[in-house]
């Protein structure tokens, strides 16, 4: 995907950006300080970011720049930096759209049973990450790629981000990582909606960012293909999912950490 392979059993890819697209320096200055800590861990980079948040808390929410600037944003850092870009989609006319510059276009959790949007996704050429529902169990999960799958598309990437349990709180089953990875496909871990609570500051989302790289390390430490990571200079001035991201200038030393264990994991590789 835009020159990185992931797998499983390859070492490691860091998809990683800001919650939101807000500006296009702000986005390269996230951009150029993330590839750089991959370009001198070894890990595999995309860059992540949204345009629109479609589904925040409150209507108040800030939602982003919007499609058209959104996708012109990540193709001037696809091009500076010359790593694949990611980003979401909600509906079955963004999906073409999206692909025109996205190298991964992600399918929202909320929205992972959604047939006809699955099915555009796969029909837009770009590669597909489907993040699981907070509502499913790791064994459905074969039934939602198989709806990208039937398109032609077998570029897809299986995401983990929590389950709900209970009202503002989300868990992790680390089982579920290598449940999904028996599906055949790649395995990701996302770090920081995993310990994200959903609604819990009545008009926005809360999130306890001290345990995020409890996860990537948990995560990485079984054998995975890649890790989610939402990140800002600024968290707790974000427009978005502060709570929950990690501060930029602590994201070099979690990679070099994280591609550690990474290759511990990979050399002897579990078996579920």
């Amino acid at each position: 995907m835009g020159g990185v392979t992931f797998g499983n059993d390859r070492p490691l890819v860091l998809i990683a950006g800001p919650c939101q697209l807000e500006t296009l320096d702000h986005a390269l200055r996230i951009a150029d300080v993330l590839a750089d800590a991959c370009a001198r861990a070894g890990a595999g980079f995309v860059f992540k970011a949204s345009y629109d948040k479609a589904n925040r808390t409150a209507l108040s929410g800030r939602r982003g720049v919007g499609i058209d600037e959104g996708l012109a944003m990540l193709a001037a850092v696809r091009e500076r930096f010359g790593c694949p870009v990611l980003t979401d989609v909600h509906d079955i006319d963004q999906a073409m759209r999206a692909a025109s510059v996205a190298d991964i276009i992600q399918i929202p959790a909320f929205l992972c049973r959604q047939t006809d949007l699955l099915l555009a996704a796969g029909r837009s050429g770009a590669a597909v990450n489907i993040k699981k529902g907070q509502f499913l169990a790791p064994w459905d999960m074969p039934n939602v790629a198989d709806k990208v799958a039937s398109t032609g598309n077998e570029r897809i990437l299986l995401t983990e981000r929590g389950v709900s349990f209970g009202y503002n709180t989300l868990v992790t089953d680390m089982r579920s990582l290598p449940i999904m990875a028996r599906t055949g496909w790649p395995v990701i871990m996302d770090a920081t909606h995993s310990v994200q609570q959903p609604g819990g500051q009545g008009s926005a989302s809360g999130g306890q960012r001290e345990f995020a790289p409890v996860m990537a390390r948990a995560a990485v430490s079984l054998g995975i293909a890649g890790v989610f990571i939402e990140t800002h200079e600024a968290p707790d001035t974000a427009p978005s999912d502060g709570p929950n991201m990690i501060p930029l200038d602590r994201m070099a030393p979690l990679i070099a950490s994280l591609m550690r264990f990474d290759a511990l994991a990979k050399a002897e590789p579990l078996r579920a």
